[in-house]
């Protein structure tokens, strides 16, 4: 099978079985949706869902945020992983937006990764969410499902993993096809226990046949 073939069957499977697929992140805007990914790394989503509501309640708005410090920040995020570096990220964020964006927060993907805290994967989640750009972010999941697949060849770094996958997913698909590995990776494909007899790609799955490879 061509690695062709085997993204068109990727497609072909999720488009049919998951044809709406989205960040699991509740955010009301781009400054909580940010706020909510810097918050996700190395951290669940559902964790981060039980932080959020309170932080945002104490800091409304990125301008609320950009005054505070960051021990008055700490006490919101302590539940979630490396806090003391994340409100530090949080608080340059802020601050870096109403200072060199006018409180508003950039929707192009260079620009963001100007942000205390957001590299690319951040920033492509934001672009991607937020304004459907066909820029593909790379987390664990998304890494390692692609590598199991098939989809990628010999990627050591995500990079490679993103610049191997958007070759291949058409460009409208792209900002669906990061939620589908992502979600297949959280639910299914998961790193200790995958769940291949819940999975319907098996039949390319390299993972799956080389493990199952009659002795």
């Amino acid at each position: 099978m061509t690695r062709k073939e085997r993204f068109e069957k990727f497609i072909a499977y999720f488009s049919e079985t998951m044809p709406v697929a989205e960040t699991e992140l509740l955010y009301r805007d781009p400054y909580q949706l940010l706020v909510a990914v810097i918050l996700s790394a190395q951290c669940t989503d559902k964790r981060v869902n039980l932080i959020t509501p309170a932080f945002f309640r104490r800091f409304p708005d990125v301008y609320t945020l950009a005054k505070a410090t960051e021990p008055e920040v700490f006490p919101f995020i302590s539940s979630c992983s490396y806090p003391n570096s994340k409100a530090r990220y949080l608080v340059g964020m802020a601050r870096t937006v109403v200072e060199k964006f006018n409180g508003i927060i950039p929707e192009d993907p260079e620009e963001l990764q100007k942000i205390p805290g957001v590299g690319r994967k951040t920033a492509h989640v934001m672009a991607s969410v937020l304004y459907n750009r066909p820029v593909l972010a790379v987390d664990t999941h998304v890494f390692r499902v692609a590598a199991r697949l098939g989809l990628t060849y010999r990627a050591r770094t995500p990079l490679q993993t993103e610049l191997q996958l958007v070759e291949y997913i058409p460009e409208d698909l792209i900002p669906k096809a990061h939620h589908w590995l992502i979600l297949h990776g959280r639910y299914i494909c998961q790193a200790r226990k995958p769940k291949c007899h819940q999975c319907g790609l098996t039949d390319i799955c390299k993972y799956y046949n080389r493990r199952n490879k009659p002795d």
